[in-house]
C-alpha cells in the first residue's frame, strides 16, 4: 500500500469537497500533484481543482475526463484508474468530458501516447482519497474505527453493516480529507485490466455521437477558405464579385494570405469559393520532390558538426572494419488523413472568444488565439468534442486561429469547415527523408559499429538517436541533417520511429542475414551485450526487450514450417516507454504482395483497458501497414500531386490482416500505447518479403516496388 503526503497544506493543495444540494459530493484533486514523486512539494500556487468525481445519492459516479478522445480510449482508461480506487461498481459510473482548464488540469494533451504515463499516480490518489473519505463517514456513523472497515462495489461494509456510497456521500463531503491514502495492490485490482468497452461506443455506433463537424450554434455561418495552391505561393489579385452574388454567400474575406467565403450553408460557401478568381505570386522557389531527393542524398554523405549521438568513433571504426554493411532508405512526405477533415467553431465576441472543436491541445489553441487577438488567455474558453481521428495533425491549431479570425473580421459566430482537398493539400505532413546507414563488422564477424546520417525536411532531428542498437555497441554515431522548406511539416503518429522502426529494423535485418545469423538471435545478442553498455547510456531495458522478442518468437512459430509461399519476417521496437515485437506472415506471388498475419508482442506495463490496448495495437498496425505499403504524397512545383482517396491509396478493409496481440504480464508502471504499435510493423513486413523474394525493399512504400 502507498501512502501520500501528511502536509495540511499538501493536501488542502490537493483536495477540494464540496457538499451538493442533493445530498452528494464533488470531490476536486489537484491532478498537478500525482504526476510528481511522493516525496516532491506541491508548489504553494497550485489550489486549483484539477479533476473531479462526483457521487449522487443515488451512488451514481461521475467522473470528468479531461483529455481529448482521438480514439485511443482515454476517455474510458483514465477514469477507470480512478473507479478501480474508488472500489466502485463500473456500471454505477459515468463520464463526461471536461473542457479545457489548464488552472485545474495539469496535461490536456492528446499526443506522445502520455496521458496515462503522466497521470496514473494521480488518477489513483484521487480515487483513494474519495474512498477513504467515504470510509470515515460510514465508521464515524458506526462508531467504530476505519481501520475496520472495508469497501467492495460502492459499498462500505462493516461485519454485516452496509452502507452505498450514495447514503454515504452527503456525509464524506464533510469529512477533512484524510493525511494518508492508500492505494491498492495491484493484485487487488477488480476493474483495471479487464475488458472494458469503450465509453463512447452506443453513441458512436448509432450515430449520436457529436464530432466538432458536427457542431451547430444560433446564427452560426459556415466558411470555407482558399488557399494557395502552391508552398511558396502568395495572393496577388482577387475578384470576389461573382463570389458574393450567389445565394447563400454573405461575406468574402481576404486574411493573411488566404480567403475566406461566409455564409449559410457549406454547400452555398463552397460554391462559392468556386466563383473566386484569384492570381497568386511566387515568394520564393517552388519546390518538387526531384529537387529534395538530390539534396538528401548530399547531404547524407557528410557528417554534422555535432552530431545527435556519439559513443566511440564510428566512423573510424567503420573505415578500419573487416566489413562494410551499407544501405539508404528513403521516406516520402505522409498527410495524416483523418477521417473527419479539420473542422473548427469559434465565437469572437467584445466580452470573450468561445472556442469549440477537435484539438489534440486545447491549451496551445486558447494560447496562440488570444495572442492573435492581442486579448488575455482567460478571456479565452476552449470546449473539446470528440475527433474523428488526429495521428498528429491535431496537434496544431491552424484550424481553430482561422475560426477565430474569420469570425472576428465577420463578427458572427463561424465554423471553418474544410474539404478533403483542403486537408491533403493544406500541409502539416510527416515529412520526407532519406537515411543511409553504415555498419561495421569486425574480422570475428561481429558487429561493432553503426553509423547513421538522415537528412530530412524541416525537422532538426530526424532520427531516435537512442533506439536500439544504441548502447549496445562500442561505436555508435547519429547525424541528422534539417532541409528548410516552405511546404509544413509536422508530427505524425509515433514521430520519427514510424520511419526509424521500419529503417533500423529492415536493416538490422540485412545484417544478420549478411553475418549468416538467425534475425532473432542476432538481435538477442546485441541486447544482452546492452546489458554491459559498451556504447555508454541505454534508456531501454534489455531484459525486457529481449522477453518480447522471445515471446514473439514462441507465439508466432518463428522457423517453424510455415503454408507454402508464407514467410516471416521480423521486426522489434523501443518507444514511449513500451516494447513491441512483431511477426509478419506475408507471400508475393506475382509481384502482389499479401500479409496474411502480424502476430504482437507488447510490455507495455500494467494494461489499465485491456480490450482498449488490443485495439490501440491493432490499429497501429494496420495504420503503419497501410502507410509502409501505400502512402506516399509528391510535389510538383510546390503543389502536392494528390488530393483524394481516387489517388491517395489508402489500406483497405480486405487488406487488413489478422492480427494476434498479447501483452506481457507485468507489475510495473503503464506506459504508452497508442503509438507503440505501429513503428515495427514495416520492418516485419519488409523482412518477411525479402525472405520470401530476396529482393531488399528500402523505399517506402512497398507497393512501388518492383517484386516480380
Amino acid at each position: 500500500m502507498a501512502a501520500y503526503p501528511s502536509n495540511v497544506n499538501d493536501r488542502r493543495s490537493f483536495l477540494k469537497v464540496i457538499s451538493l444540494a442533493s445530498g452528494g459530493m464533488l470531490l476536486g484533486f489537484n491532478w498537478m500533484y500525482g504526476c510528481r514523486p511522493p516525496a516532491a512539494a506541491v508548489p504553494a500556487t497550485v489550489s486549483g481543482i484539477n479533476a473531479y468525481l462526483k457521487i449522487a445519492s443515488d451512488g451514481i459516479v461521475t467522473i470528468l475526463a479531461p483529455n481529448p478522445e482521438i480514439g485511443q480510449g482515454i476517455k474510458t482508461s483514465m477514469p477507470m484508474i480512478i473507479a478501480e480506487e474508488l472500489d466502485v461498481a463500473w456500471e454505477n459510473v459515468r463520464i463526461e468530458q471536461a473542457g479545457l482548464d489548464s488552472k485545474n488540469f495539469e496535461r490536456q494533451v492528446a499526443g506522445g501516447s502520455g496521458s496515462i504515463r503522466s497521470s496514473w499516480q494521480g488518477l489513483r490518489r484521487a480515487g483513494a482519497t474519495a474512498r477513504q473519505m467515504l470510509v470515515e463517514a460510514a465508521a464515524k456513523r458506526w462508531q467504530v474505527s476505519a481501520s475496520e472497515c472495508t469497501t467492495d462495489n460502492g459499498h462500505v461494509l462493516y461485519g454485516d453493516k452496509k452502507l452505498s456510497y450514495g447514503e454515504l456521500a452527503a456525509e464524506a463531503a464533510l469529512i477533512t480529507p484524510p493525511t494518508e491514502a492508500a492505494v491498492k495492490k495491484f493484485s487487488q485490482f477488480k476493474i483495471i485490466g479487464k475488458r472494458i468497452p469503450n465509453s463512447d461506443n452506443l453513441p458512436i455506433v448509432t450515430g449520436k455521437m457529436s464530432y466538432g463537424i458536427d457542431t451547430t450554434r444560433e446564427g452560426m455561418k459556415i466558411a470555407v477558405i482558399l488557399r494557395p495552391p502552391a508552398f511558396g505561393q502568395t495572393l496577388d489579385t482577387v475578384d470576389d464579385s461573382l463570389a458574393k452574388s450567389l445565394p447563400g454567400v454573405d461575406s468574402v474575406i481576404t486574411f493573411d494570405n488566404k480567403i475566406a467565403v461566409v455564409g449559410r450553408t457549406t454547400w452555398e460557401v463552397m460554391k462559392g469559393r468556386d466563383a473566386l478568381k484569384v492570381t497568386w505570386k511566387n515568394a520564393r522557389e517552388l519546390e518538387s520532390t526531384s529537387e529534395h531527393l538530390a539534396v538528401f542524398d548530399q547531404l547524407i554523405q557528410k557528417n554534422v558538426e555535432k552530431p545527435q549521438r556519439e559513443d566511440g568513433n564510428a566512423p573510424e571504426a567503420i573505415k578500419t572494419a573487416a566489413k562494410v554493411i551499407e544501405a539508404v532508405y528513403e521516406a516520402p512526405f505522409l498527410p495524416h488523413n483523418t477521417m473527419e477533415p479539420m473542422n473548427f467553431f469559434a465565437h469572437v465576441r467584445e466580452d470573450g472568444v468561445e472556442l469549440l472543436g477537435p484539438t489534440q491541445t486545447p491549451a496551445r489553441a486558447r494560447e496562440e488565439v488570444a495572442k492573435m487577438l492581442g486579448i488575455a488567455e482567460d478571456k479565452v474558453t476552449v470546449m473539446l468534442t470528440r475527433m474523428g481521428g488526429g495521428f498528429g495533425r491535431r496537434l496544431r491549431t491552424d484550424y481553430a486561429l482561422e475560426a477565430a479570425m474569420v469570425s472576428k473580421l465577420a463578427g458572427a459566430p463561424v465554423k471553418v469547415v474544410w474539404t478533403r482537398e483542403d486537408d491533403m493539400t493544406g500541409g502539416i505532413y510527416r515529412p520526407a527523408g532519406k537515411y543511409r546507414y553504415q555498419a561495421g563488422i569486425d574480422a570475428e564477424g561481429n558487429l561493432i559499429a553503426w553509423h547513421c546520417r538522415a537528412a530530412a525536411i524541416n525537422t532538426g532531428n530526424a532520427t531516435r538517436q537512442n533506439s536500439f542498437p544504441a548502447g549496445a555497441l562500442p561505436h555508435f554515431r547519429v547525424d541528422s541533417h534539417n532541409v528548410e522548406s516552405a511546404i509544413t511539416t509536422g508530427a505524425w503518429r509515433a514521430p520519427n520511429h514510424n520511419f526509424v522502426g521500419y529503417s533500423e529494423e529492415a536493416f538490422m535485418d540485412e545484417i544478420a542475414h549478411e553475418l549468416g545469423k538467425d534475425p532473432i538471435e542476432f538481435r538477442l545478442d546485441l541486447l544482452e551485450k546492452a546489458k554491459s553498455k559498451p556504447g555508454g547510456n541505454v534508456e531501454y531495458n534489455p531484459e525486457r526487450f529481449q522477453n518480447v522478442i522471445r515471446q514473439v518468437a514462441e507465439k508466432a512459430g518463428w522457423g517453424k514450417v510455415m503454408p507454402e509461399g508464407v514467410y516471416q519476417g521480423f521486426a522489434c521496437h523501443f518507444s514511449f516507454g513500451s516494447y513491441v515485437a512483431q511477426i509478419a506472415e506475408v507471400s508475393v506471388k506475382e509481384g502482389k504482395i499479401t500479409v496474411h498475419k502480424v502476430t504482437s508482442v507488447v510490455d507495455c506495463g500494467l494494461v489499465i483497458n485491456l480490450s482498449g490496448a488490443e485495439s490501440q495495437i491493432q490499429g497501429g498496425v494496420v495504420d503503419g501497414l497501410g502507410a509502409a505499403m501505400f502512402g506516399e504524397l509528391t510535389f510538383e512545383n510546390g503543389i502536392p500531386q494528390k488530393s483524394n482517396f481516387n489517388k491517395y491509396r489508402m489500406i483497405r478493409m480486405r487488406e487488413a490482416p489478422e492480427i494476434a496481440v498479447f501483452f506481457v504480464d507485468s507489475s510495473e508502471n503503464p506506459q504508452g500505447l497508442g503509438e507503440p504499435g505501429l513503428p515495427p510493423v514495416g520492418g516485419a513486413v519488409a523482412n518477411a518479403i525479402f525472405a520470401a523474394t530476396g529482393k531488399r525493399i528500402r523505399k517506402l512504400p512497398f507497393v512501388n516496388a518492383d517484386l516480380r
